[in-house]
């Protein structure tokens, strides 16, 4: 009995091996030319659907124009981005932050106090926070919230917390003592 299951598993396997074969075969057959092909990437000089030059990506590590000079934090209100900016101008770090309802104006500011922990003026537990300056009696400054959250402030509520992810307020605090610098741009 075994001698004749051996003898149909291998014909099935000759068989199964022969089809395999054709298909692959079939399918080459129908291959386009160009598949497998490295494409030649377009160059950005030439004009986009819109008829506009087509634009590179943004580097996300490049520090805006006109943002100061020197170790700073820069702030950009639009991009809704901070840059933490060495000695030499060049970007150590950058991430996205979620700002309040109460903005800077663009300008040049200094870090005037910090705080390891406390409660912001939306309730939450918010941890790392350097404040630079203060709009219609609000105080404005960087912060992490404990649990996490990036969330859109109420905009029923005047805050200033500038809140960013907890890895980002723990590089923050490290680099933003009393006295550094921060620029806030468009």
């Amino acid at each position: 009995m075994s001698r004749s299951s051996s003898g149909i598993v291998a014909g099935l396997t000759a068989a199964a091996v022969a089809v395999v074969g054709f298909l692959a075969f079939q399918a080459s057959a129908n291959v386009p030319d160009t598949l497998g092909k490295p494409r030649k990437a377009a160059p950005s000089s030439l004009p986009s659907s819109s008829g506009a030059p087509a634009q590179k990506p943004k580097d996300p590590m490049a520090v805006p124009a006109d943002s100061g000079t020197g170790e700073r934090v820069v702030y950009a209100l639009a991009d809704r981005r901070v840059w933490l900016v060495d000695e030499k101008g060049r970007s150590t770090r950058t991430f996205a932050v979620m700002p309040s309802t109460v903005s800077p104006p663009p300008g040049s500011y200094t870090v005037t106090s910090r705080s390891g922990s406390v409660t912001g003026s939306d309730g939450v537990r918010i941890e790392h926070v350097v404040r630079f300056t203060t709009v219609e009696n609000v105080a404005i400054g960087f912060s992490a919230a404990v649990d996490g959250t990036l969330t859109s402030p109420d905009p029923t509520l005047k805050t200033g917390g500038v809140r960013m992810k907890v890895g980002d307020g723990n590089a923050m605090w490290t680099f933003a003592t009393v006295g550094s610098k921060v620029e806030v741009v468009p």
